[in-house]
């Protein structure tokens, strides 16, 4: 029998790292302040770490898989080695069919079957946009919405429409590890 874990699924753009259009470049890479030391230690609380990004940039034809995996494996590099035990992304593009764009939970559907010890309902889904809370709602995942990026500006309804309230709101990554933490810690 599996022992169930629970899970933090993170956003890239705007929740780990400064958001640069359809960054294709690994030059690009800024992560935020505290953020390799946060999911340190969710890390070594027994979470699985794994990034949950859109990147339409492909499906546009602004990128290429190739440069996309460049951008990922610099934004590994900069988290440190072995700190995320996946990434997945969607290349869709908005308003064409896809079972895998969030809010759709295809990416979660492959994480889980990579990963069958993940409790959904034990895990969190960070990110700074709707689509980010309609994943988590749509997954069976509690959602954070953190104000880096869009956040503020999802929750002043000037970007995005909350079709979903999150569970919670944080301001950034290192304060929504300490929330986490502080909810499954004695």
């Amino acid at each position: 029998m599996i022992s169930k874990s629970p899970a933090v699924f993170v956003d890239r753009d705007d929740t780990i790292m400064e958001n640069v259009d359809y960054c294709s470049d690994p030059k690009q890479v800024r992560i935020f302040p505290g953020v390799p030391e946060a999911l340190r230690r969710l890390k070594s609380n027994g979470f699985k770490l794994i990034i949950i990004t859109n990147q339409s940039g492909i499906g546009r034809g602004f990128f290429t898989n190739e440069q996309y995996r460049a951008v990922e494996a610099e934004v590994l590099r900069q988290l440190g080695d072995g700190l995320i035990d996946a990434c997945y992304f969607c290349p869709d593009v908005p308003g064409q069919r896809s079972n895998c764009r969030k809010p759709a939970p295809g990416m979660i559907e492959q994480a889980v079957q990579r990963f069958p010890q993940i409790e959904l309902a034990q895990s969190y889904m960070l990110g700074d946009k709707a689509s980010d809370v309609g994943f988590a709602k749509n997954t069976g995942c509690r959602s954070i919405l953190l104000k880096t990026g869009y956040g503020e500006r999802v929750l002043a309804g000037k970007y995005q429409v909350l079709e979903n309230q999150p569970d919670f709101i944080c301001q950034d990554m290192p304060a929504a590890t300490a929330f986490i933490l502080k909810r499954v810690l004695p």
